[in-house]
């Protein structure tokens, strides 16, 4: 399913003709409303397992580790800390992690659970989208290594806060205080990048109170993997603010995603820990190939 950020200032230079072929496409909000749809439709496909390789950086460094989405709950194991492999018993401890969930199936419902919410509040976000925002059509640009389709066009959107807009709960409410823009494939009605900006503080509700500092940013990307299948490429999170109106709350990162690749729906939690064993030593070997990313600053 759906859904952040690689900076596209570069390719929002437009050709004169990739103009062209907006008169073609339907008003903006019937194409977000559309794509929307589909996100929501992609995200309850029961089919849809995946394997992939994330990478996130912090200011604190970077973390790699190989996720499988399983019947039960993603199982998900570390390979590597600033690109350099586990110690063995870095790795024997990150084992012993995920056999428990194995040896304990309340932790593993729990497990399950916590990852529904976390889909079902994204969801409520990805559902709000078409009546919190306004929209207008920026022009066309090409679709890159994982934002679209490669070889296709993207329409370029630009969403601000529609006034009339009542959030229904806390979860919604983030969206008033946003603007920024929307990459979508015209043809096949899907969400290529959102790319947001807080221009106001705003509450939130995320199983907690707090507010976000104006300036806040995020940016989503995902690419075609396999027809008709998409994957999250790449999430940029910057956000300040307070929890609880107490608590300080500080967010920078970014996440890459690569090597996506279907899985069996029928896999087991099991099945898939098994799996990551296996995969570990192979992703930390070309991990440490690979130069580590920069910090975030």
């Amino acid at each position: 399913m759906f859904l952040t950020r690689l900076t596209l200032s570069a390719c929002l230079l437009l050709a004169p003709a990739a103009f062209s072929q907006l008169t073609t496409l339907p008003p903006p909000v019937e194409l977000v409303r559309t794509a929307v749809e589909n996100e929501i439709k992609a995200s309850k496909d029961e089919n849809a397992h995946f394997m992939f390789r994330s990478t996130k950086t912090t200011p604190r460094g970077s973390v790699t580790r190989v996720y499988i989405e399983a019947k039960e709950a993603t199982a998900g194991m570390t390979v590597a800390y600033d690109g350099k492999p586990l110690a063995p018993e870095q790795r024997r401890a990150e084992e012993a992690r995920v056999d428990r969930f194995i040896r304990n199936p309340d932790e593993l419902r729990r497990k399950h659970k916590q990852e529904q919410d976390d889909a079902d509040r994204s969801l409520r976000i990805i559902r709000a989208i078409p009546d919190a925002f306004l929209f207008e059509y920026d022009g066309e640009q090409p679709a890159s290594p994982g934002v679209g389709r490669l070889g296709t066009s993207l329409a370029v959107v630009k969403f601000h806060p529609n006034p009339d807009y009542q959030p229904p709960s806390r979860v919604e409410q983030v969206l008033t205080g946003m603007q920024g823009v929307v990459l979508i494939d015209p043809v096949h009605k899907r969400l290529a990048s959102i790319d947001g900006t807080l221009f106001k503080d705003v509450s939130f509700g995320w199983g907690i109170l707090g507010h976000l500092d104006r300036g806040g940013h995020f940016l989503v990307q995902q690419q075609d993997i396999q027809d008709p299948y998409w994957y999250l490429s790449r999430m940029t999170l910057k956000f300040t603010g307070k929890i609880l109106l107490i608590k300080s709350l500080s967010i920078e990162s970014t996440e890459v995603f690569s090597d996506i690749k279907l899985v069996p729906p029928t896999l087991t939690f099991a099945e898939a820990v098994e799996m990551l064993k296996k995969e570990e030593p192979v992703v930390a070997r070309e991990t440490a190939r690979i130069p580590a990313p920069a910090r975030s600053h």
